[in-house]
This record gives structure tokens, C-alpha cells and sequence, in this order.
């Protein structure tokens, strides 16, 4: 019915995409049609850019000359790493530093006086926001460490290039593969907030530069992003505990405390993300501390088998693993939902053209419930 109210718009059909689709009972998410556990061991980064972006994935040539123009455009001028320098000065969060950079990159593209109805012009853009992100990202960290801010190397791919920006030193196969399956996982779910903010501030025709700021700030809130930083300080409090990781979590719950990582507003199910990367995980622990996947696979097992939770709709999400995978790559866990961002530019930009292709101004209606009929008092008679 016109009239009926669904408070967070649950159910409600906003848009048609061919972008992604998730099952929610099934535990299925496929981008353009394609399984996400075929492109996650199967694909790289790049390609299922690619794919978002064009509808099909690449040939051998096509790939390579994506890449390569994805490589060009790492680079960030000068200016914007002295404002990212200054951000990280000023113990800015990782999350606003790259809100401000990303607007801040706009008035450096060549594209930027180009039209908003210019689609080659806003693909450029797309390719350019997805290419420089990992560069201000791997900047602001290095600087708040002290150290020196390094270029990025052309030879190598999107995830790789991030953790040798962000480390100094190069991944090995392991990493690079891992980092690389955990942002495909993250490129596009559907119409979550973020996607939707983007797309809401892409249907007034604005610049993407704007759609994709305002992506990153729906994600910063913590209904949206940071529940794997969340997994990962619940494992350092257990690890520190002299508590069984079970007992740890039957105490939590008995006191109320909601284990982060657990539940889904789309997945009544475990989240297939969440499989992929406790493969990594168990992979990463082999030739690493294995004590965060022990941890981790024994809260998983403690509470699906034993609690029941997933006969109740709660099962592990993609945060669940994220947190562990992530940490054992080194990366710094304030670091976590700017690499979801990062990652996620993708379906932003993705989403936005697509839907800028049929395009019509989203705006839905509020219902009043405020009083009617008050008498207007003037100032002088109050």
C-alpha cells in the first residue's frame, strides 16, 4: 500500500540493479551472475572491477589494459598528501581522513569541469577514485607512524600495491591472494546503506566524487562498518582472559553482551564471504599465530553447534573472519572499514553509473504526524 510505513525502508524495492544479488535464506551472493566463491578463488581484484563496471568479465587483452590504466592512476597530487599529512598531524580517524581526501581529489581531475550527463567522463572518475583510495589510505597510516609515504608501484595489482604502500615491503603470494579475495568479497552487496546513499546523491546528478564521499559516511557509522574491528578486540579480551573461548562467550551472553560478527540483516544463514575467508584464515594461521583462527572457528562452533543460533536466523557474517584475516596481514585494525571503503568504491561508482543510465531523482515521502491547526501567536504576544 501507498501509505504503509517501513521504518529503514526493510522490503522495500527501490531500484533494479544487474550488479549483485544475495540470497539471504540460501547463504548465495553472485555479482553479474557469477557465483561469488568462483570469482573469489578464481578472479582478481581487477577483473571483478571490471566486471561490475562493464557487465562481462575481461578478456586476457581487456584485463591488461585496465590494469594498466588502473595503475596510471594511483598517483595523488601533491596538495592532497599534504592535507592527508595533516590529517594524520591532527590524529584524524583513518575513516574521516579519507572522506576529506576523496572530495579533496576531485578538483584535481582532469574530468572535473565535464559535465553530469558525461558517462565516459564519470567512468573515468570511477576508475580514478578506485585506483587513488589504497594510495591515500597507505599515506595517511605511514605518516602516522612516521614514516615516509611511498609511491605506488605500477607492476603490481590493486591489493598488492596496498600493502607494500602501507608495509614498505612487497606481500608474498599468501597475502597478496588473501588481501586480494577479501576486497572482492567486499565489492558490492546489494542495496546496503552505503550503496544507497551513493546512489541517493548520484540521482541529483551530482558529481561521483560526491556520491562516493557520502558512501564512506554512511559506512562510518557503526550500524554499517567496524564489526570486524569489533571481532578482533573481542579476541584480544579472550586471549587475555585465562577463559576457554567458549566459557569466555557463554559469560558474555549471560551478561547480556551481544558477540560482534554474529547476525546479518540480509543472511539467515552463514554468510558465504564469511566461509571464503575462514579458509584464509586457517590458511594464514598455518604459516602464522594460529591462535586467532582457533579462537575464532571455536566461537563459531560453540555457538551454532551447541547455542543454535543459526536455527534462529544468527549466523557468522563476513566480519567475522574479516578481523582475524586482516590483523594477520598486518594491517592496523582502525585500518579495517577504510579497507571495506576502499574496496567497496567499486559498487559505489558501479551502482551510481548504472543507475544514472535510467536515472530519475530519488525521493521518497515522509508521513506527518506532527500537530495541525495551531494558532500563529505573534512574537510580542508569547
Amino acid at each position: 500500500m501507498a501509505d504503509e510505513l517501513n521504518k529503514g525502508l526493510e522490503g522495500v524495492l527501490a531500484a533494479e540493479s544487474e550488479l549483485s544479488s544475495i540470497d539471504g535464506d540460501a547463504g548465495r551472493l553472485i555479482y553479474r551472475g557469477y557465483a561469488i566463491e568462483d570469482l573469489a578463488r578464481g578472479a582478481s581484484y581487477e577483473e571483478v572491477v571490471y566486471l561490475l563496471w562493464h557487465g562481462r568479465l575481461p578478456d586476457r587483452d581487456e584485463l591488461e589494459a585496465f590494469t594498466d590504466e588502473m595503475g596510471e592512476e594511483r598517483e595523488v597530487d601533491d596538495d592532497v598528501l599534504e592535507t592527508v599529512r595533516a590529517l594524520a598531524d591532527a590524529d584524524e580517524s583513518p575513516m574521516a581522513a579519507m572522506r576529506t581526501a576523496v572530495s579533496m581529489l576531485s578538483a584535481y581531475d582532469t574530468d572535473a569541469d565535464a559535465k553530469p550527463d558525461d558517462r565516459d567522463a564519470t567512468r573515468r572518475k570511477a576508475r580514478r577514485i578506485t585506483a587513488k583510495i589504497p594510495t591515500v589510505l597507505a599515506a595517511f597510516d605511514r605518516v602516522r607512524r612516521g614514516e615516509e609515504i611511498l609511491d605506488p608501484d605500477p607492476e603490481l595489482g590493486l591489493a598488492a600495491n596496498f600493502l607494500y604502500m602501507q608495509t614498505g615491503e612487497e606481500p608474498d603470494e599468501v597475502a597478496a591472494e588473501t588481501f586480494d579475495q577479501a576486497l572482492i568479497l567486499h565489492a558490492d552487496h546489494g542495496l546496503n546503506a552505503s550503496t544507497f546513499t551513493a546512489m541517493v546523491i548520484g540521482s541529483t546528478m551530482a558529481d561521483i566524487y560526491s556520491s562516493v564521499t557520502g558512501g564512506i559516511g554512511a559506512l562510518s557509522g557503526p550500524l554499517h562498518g567496524g564489526a570486524n574491528q569489533d571481532v578482533m578486540e573481542v579476541l584480544f579480551e579472550i586471549d587475555e582472559s585465562d577463559l576457554d573461548p567458549r566459557e569466555w562467550v557463554e559469560r558474555a551472553t549471560e551478561e547480556g553482551r551481544r558477540i560482534p560478527g554474529f547476525g546479518h540483516r540480509v543472511y539467515n544463514v552463514k554468510d558465504p564471504r564469511a566461509k571464503i575467508l575462514q579458509e584464509r584464515s586457517e590458511e594464514l594461521a598455518e604459516s602464522g599465530d594460529p591462535k586467532w583462527y582457533e579462537i575464532t572457528s571455536t566461537i563459531e562452533e560453540y555457538l551454532t553447534e551447541e547455542k543454535g543460533l543459526v536455527e534462529k536466523g544468527i549466523a557468522p557474517n563476513v566480519d567475522f573472519y574479516s578481523g582475524s584475516v586482516y590483523y594477520q596481514l598486518g594491517v592496523p585494525m582502525d585500518m579495517y572499514t577504510p579497507i571495506f571503503a576502499m574496496s567497496r568504491a567499486a559498487g559505489w561508482t558501479g551502482h551510481v553509473l548504472e543507475y544514472q543510465a535510467d536515472n530519475r531523482l530519488i525521493r521518497p515521502r515522509g508521513r506527518y504526524v506532527g500537530p495541525e491547526d495551531r494558532e500563529f501567536v505573534p512574537l510580542e504576544e508569547r
